[in-house]
């Protein structure tokens, strides 16, 4: 059963349940709702809870441990001779895990028949050959071994998740049954719901910082992995980025600072785009404009941010890439060599940042009490001097938010990147020279022809990992200069 209609399945009980115990409840007062400790809908409530707060929480642990069960049990079975050198376990599981993918995808297709593919005995040249035939995998060094793991990691997942529906459907059932059971008119269905939906609300705050941590520690385990075959000094201190996809990447030089200066020198010249319009715009919108202008004028800046990146990428390319090469080209002052450049890629990534800038600072500096503005008024200040003197001061914690928060936009942007300012991975001043991301590498390292096992592919985490650091150390500094200036305005 498939994980959709296992949710629908619940669901539909919880409803079934939800109409029962209204009725139920009706019923235990004569119809009379005054008799009842709650309203009926509570009784309701109550009983369509007890069904699918347990049977989903259920469900979410199961899909959260059957994965490490199922890998702690195939990798216990893994002889120690299918782990080539320069490889390591937990790289041989994931080849275990796109081989079993690509079984799956094959036998839903209808271009391998089960029976086939779940055969132990099935020559391991066959079954390899037709998934590459099929399409379903790449990788060329796929070992016998790794094939019949592949094929028992399937066989288990497809069971667990048989029992997974089992339990959770009769988990449904019993928690509905339970709140039928106990439903009648003086039973405390208000409160019950009340303090059902408090920690529902608490679990949702949760999600949040485990989904954080989940982040964080899928990264930290395969940048372990990437530091076991590759030296961390070389990585950090490295001048030079040079992958090689030939064997297993043993050859490839994988130094961080080209990738870091590129990241930083275009986010600095699209933060020196953005910030100054964003927040003259923002000034204008909030203290000079009026009501039918701003009306007009902040809907159009905004929408510049719901433009996808791949337009704005395009827009690089196409428009602003040339438009520069004519004026700093060969034609021109000779600077510049073709239209992908740092200045290219910043000019249209502080563009898309634009609304970020106006928009957030805009709100702050409505939200600045206007008692502050007539006293600045009443003591004889101009319209130019209240702005400069009393609202941005008092605006600054929530406009340095939002130069953050477009600086880590910034950080993070690829497809303007990729199609603005080159793949070339080079230390350089010139602003009109092709240069590179480290989110630009991280897509070229996992989508390339790489093995997984190799350093190449895994200094995708590598790189993901130092960016999140990086990101990390932003945000400290950012809330050290709020509070600092929160401090001397108080």
């Amino acid at each position: 059963m498939s994980l959709f209609w296992l949710v629908v399945i619940v669901l539909a009980i919880s409803l079934v349940g939800y109409i029962v115990g209204r009725a139920r409840a009706l019923t235990s007062a004569s119809g009379e709702i005054s008799q009842l400790h709650s309203l009926p809908s509570y009784y309701g409530a109550n009983v369509a809870m007890k069904a699918a707060v347990p049977a989903f929480l259920v469900l979410i642990v199961w899909l959260l441990v059957q994965p490490f069960y199922i890998n702690s049990t195939i990798s216990s079975a893994i002889p120690e001779t299918a782990i080539q050198e320069g490889s390591s376990l937990g790289l041989v599981m994931a080849e275990v895990r796109r081989a079993a993918i690509g079984l799956e995808n094959a036998v839903s297709s209808g271009q391998m028949s089960e029976e086939f593919a779940s055969n132990a005995r099935a020559d391991f040249t066959d079954i390899t050959a037709r998934l590459k035939a099929a399409g379903q995998i790449v990788t060329s060094d796929i070992t016998q071994p790794v094939m019949r793991a592949a094929q028992s990691y399937r066989i288990m997942a497809a069971t667990g998740s048989l029992y997974m529906s089992i339990v959770v459907i009769l988990i449904a059932i019993a928690g509905a049954l339970w709140g039928l059971k106990e439903t009648n008119k003086d039973f405390r269905a208000r409160n019950t719901v009340e303090n059902g939906i408090r920690v529902i609300l608490f679990s949702a705050a949760l999600i949040a910082i485990l989904t954080t941590v989940g982040i964080v520690l899928s990264l930290v385990f395969n940048t372990i992995e990437f530091f076991r075959l590759y030296p961390a000094m070389d990585f950090f201190f490295g001048l030079t980025w040079s992958p090689s996809f030939s064997g297993r990447g043993g050859s490839s030089e994988l130094g961080i600072l080209p990738l870091l200066w590129g990241t930083f020198y275009i986010s600095i010249v699209a933060l020196v785009v953005a910030v100054p319009i964003g927040l003259f715009a923002a000034v204008y919108l909030s203290e000079y404009a009026s009501s039918r202008v701003r009306s007009v004028a902040k809907p159009l800046l905004e929408i510049l941010a719901g433009i996808p990146t791949i337009v704005y990428g395009l827009f690089a390319l196409l428009t602003v890439g040339p438009l520069l090469l004519s004026v700093f080209g060969d034609n021109g002052l000779g600077i510049m060599q073709a239209g992908t450049a740092v200045m290219t890629a910043g000019l249209v990534m502080g563009i898309m940042l634009i609304p970020f800038v106006s928009s957030l600072s805009d709100d702050i500096i409505n939200a600045v009490p206007q008692a502050m503005r007539d006293g600045s008024y009443g003591l004889g200040a101009t319209k130019s001097e209240t702005v400069k003197q009393v609202i941005l001061p008092a605006a600054l914690p929530g406009i340095v938010g939002a130069i953050l928060l477009a600086a880590s936009r910034a950080i993070g942007e690829t497809m303007i990147v990729v199609l603005g300012a080159g793949a070339a991975a080079r230390l350089s001043l010139n602003p009109f020279e092709a240069m590179t991301t480290v989110t630009a590498k991280i897509v070229s390292q996992l989508t390339g022809d790489a093995d997984f096992a190799s350093p190449v592919a895994l200094v995708a985490f590598a790189l993901g990992m130092t960016l999140f650091v990086v990101t990390l150390g932003l945000n400290i500094v950012a809330l050290y200069i709020v509070r600092k200036y929160r401090e001397q305005y108080d």
